[in-house]
């Protein structure tokens, strides 16, 4: 796929639900009793898998319309016929790692080449602490493994790096333990899970802790099923509207975007930049406040992006590190060595993908620091099967001189099924490479 230098971009679009909340809402579903219906589900590959999987440890799953979905069940995870084969989804395997260790069960998981890769200990650890039992067939820490489960006690639990996927994990796990869980985090992370499992009729405490806070829920306690609105993402906007920041004379809305103070790190990074973004329409939708998000062309500036603030952003440094190859100065990102371990290694596969567009970079073992400016472009990008390395490069070829081009544009699904389709209304000139 390639992305050519491209005219103001303008209009109004609508970014795919969340990820972070579909993934919950399908899972928080299936442990539930009764029937929860599900508006604006992303249906992107990674959503699918977890749908799947779900259903294979004894839930019923329906689409109904596009977005629309029905998950009945059954008060709780049932034995699964076969391997749960969680794809590209790592939020989705630690997530049900933890849902599935509650209960007697005993269950395979494994995913595709990328999903192997990523680390699994951070989850099994608390979990064993727990009392779930773990097997490795191939190597310790990565996929396949086979978890056992029920019979667990609480644990009291202190991240020393904060890990919304590793505290979900340990919460789902709680609610059949014996006794309170806690975890209690550095910084704050993304709290999808906790809000969620409260709309599910579970009784949640959260008090501060430091910069940080404890999270903890009584075991024993059943979820009834409810009605979930899945706002848009957050994580998926970001890429429309970072193309109207460096693409002279635009203009782009995405309406409906999750606005959780935990999921806006980049906007406050951007308008620390300089950027012209304004938020209109504030509403609530499915327990988070959502609204109207505008970007037009900005002249940017480096900044230096606050550790603390990694948490609420991770996902979203690509992208950022696009836009900082447009800005004057140097953008200094630190404290997100997390990156390294996500569907790939994103700082070495950014810094390598600026470099090959002539952005000066300088790469850091927990991060990396863009100097901006004019982008030459005119580089095919090695993107190790990584969607948002493929946007955001993509994203970046829309204003550099010349074309980029991205080797592995098919797994841009996984997040943001219709992703081309949706910057070619707007004016992008992104096409298939010939």
């Amino acid at each position: 796929m390639t992305a050519r230098r491209s005219p103001a971009l303008s209009g109004t679009t609508r970014a795919p639900g969340d990820k972070s909340m579909s993934h919950r809402a399908l899972i928080l579903g299936a442990i539930a009793s009764g029937a929860t219906e599900i508006e604006g589900l992303l249906e992107g590959d990674d959503i699918l898998a977890t749908a799947k999987a779900v259903e294979a440890f004894g839930a019923g799953v329906e689409r109904l319309e596009r977005g629309r979905w029905r998950v009945v069940g059954h008060g709780g995870f049932r034995q699964p016929a076969g391997v749960i084969d969680c794809g590209n989804a790592g939020t989705g395997v630690r997530l049900l790692m933890g849902a599935a260790a509650g209960y007697a069960v005993s269950a395979d998981f494994d995913g595709d080449a990328s999903l192997r890769k990523r680390p699994m200990k951070r989850v099994a650890e608390p979990l064993a602490k727990m009392g779930a039992r773990f097997a490795w067939p191939g190597e310790p820490d990565r996929l396949p493994l086979r978890v056992a489960g029920g019979g667990l006690a609480a644990i009291d639990h202190i991240q020393a790096v904060a890990s919304a996927q590793v505290k979900s994990a340990i919460l789902l796990a709680g609610l059949n333990a014996v006794g309170v869980t806690s975890v209690t985090e550095p910084e704050k992370s993304r709290d999808h899970t906790e809000r969620m499992l409260r709309a599910f009729g579970a009784e949640v405490g959260v008090e501060p802790a430091g910069e940080g806070w404890r999270v903890s829920l009584r075991g024993g306690q059943r979820l009834a099923a409810t009605a979930v609105s899945v706002p848009g993402d957050p994580s998926s906007a970001a890429f429309p509207l970072a193309a109207a920041l460096i693409v002279p004379g635009s203009e782009v809305t995405v309406e409906g975007v999750m606005l959780n103070p935990l999921r806006t790190g980049l906007f406050e990074t951007w308008r620390e930049m300089g950027a012209d973004l304004t938020i209109s329409n504030r509403r609530m939708a499915g327990g988070e406040e959502v609204g109207d998000v505008t970007a037009r062309h900005s002249a940017l500036t480096g900044v230096v992006v606050p550790e603390t603030r990694a948490a609420s952003m991770i996902d979203e440094y690509p992208i950022l590190a696009a836009t900082a190859a447009f800005a004057g100065g140097e953008t200094v990102m630190r404290g997100i060595g997390e990156m390294r371990v996500k569907e790939s290694d994103r700082i070495a596969l950014m810094v390598a993908g600026l470099r090959a567009c002539g952005v000066a970079v300088e790469e850091e073992p927990e991060g990396f620091v863009v100097s901006g400016g004019a982008v030459r472009g005119g580089a095919t990008v090695h993107t190790a099967h990584d969607h948002r390395i493929a946007m955001s490069h993509l994203v970046l070829g829309l204003a550099a001189d010349q074309a980029v081009t991205v080797d592995e544009p098919g797994m841009i699904a996984t997040s943001f099924p219709g992703f081309v389709e949706l910057m070619r209304g707007l004016g992008a000139d992104i096409a298939a490479s010939t």
